[in-house]
């Protein structure tokens, strides 16, 4: 059950004050019967919620995958820096979004961005596990040692990563995909420089069990549904 002064703020994406006077006024219908009472409450899932004739969509949280481009940093505000909340379509934005876990500003693809704070703090502890996959190009190839190196678990300055895997896509060991289950501060940039491989460009293209759409451009985004947000919690 849910306050219908909530029900409207969030749906519509304005403030709690915006949407009382709007409920006051008379504008929205619950069942078919006008509600002006700003603190009577609802049940979310069997209630028809109708708002200037247009029906009222409510989710309590919001789960959408963006592909991130380079330029744009991880981050609700960017402090005259470009933020993956601030390119976000208009009619997908609301209150208390935030980039469940952070990329750097260069490296792109899968972005999760939520409200969700209890699940973004499940799918990011370490200890959960949940596996993150990354596509990296370098300026040397890696081997069989760096190979070893990163499924033991490298040790970093005041950091100690947890095994990760590597396999090479390609016949010069160029490029290649790694599987980490933590996101320290530019981790896999500096696991490949402990070797001293640059990591050229670095792309996220899963995240758990749910690959990123390849249809989706850089800056695009799209609603994730049920499944495939316990793709990403429980497709380890």
């Amino acid at each position: 059950m849910e306050r219908i002064d909530k029900i409207i703020s969030t749906s519509l994406n304005i403030s709690r004050n915006d949407a009382r006077n709007l409920i006051k006024s008379g504008r929205t219908e619950v069942n078919g019967v006008v509600v002006k009472d700003v603190k009577q409450k609802f049940d979310t899932e069997t209630s028809s919620v109708i708002c200037d004739g247009q029906v009222v969509t409510y989710n309590k949280y919001v789960y959408i995958v963006m592909n991130k481009p380079k330029g744009v940093i991880s981050a609700s505000s960017g402090h005259g820096d470009k933020t993956v909340i601030d390119i976000l379509p208009a009619d997908m934005k609301r209150k208390n979004l935030f980039p469940a876990g952070r990329l750097d500003k260069d490296t792109t693809g899968f972005m999760l961005i939520t409200d969700d704070g209890d699940f973004a703090h499940r799918i990011l502890s370490p200890k959960n596990h949940i596996p993150k996959t990354y596509i990296a190009e370098l300026d040397k190839p890696f081997d069989s040692e760096v190979v070893s190196a990163f499924e033991k678990g490298i040790t970093l300055k005041n950091d100690t990563c947890m095994p990760a895997s590597i396999k090479a896509l390609d016949d010069n060991h160029l490029v290649a995909e790694v599987v980490i289950k933590q996101g320290m501060y530019h981790q896999i940039k500096r696991m490949f420089l402990k070797f001293g491989i640059t990591v050229l460009e670095l792309k996220r293209i899963k995240m758990g069990a749910l690959m990123l759409d390849s249809s989706l451009m850089p800056g695009e985004c799209r609603y994730l549904d049920a499944d495939e947000i316990k793709q990403i919690e429980y497709g380890k």
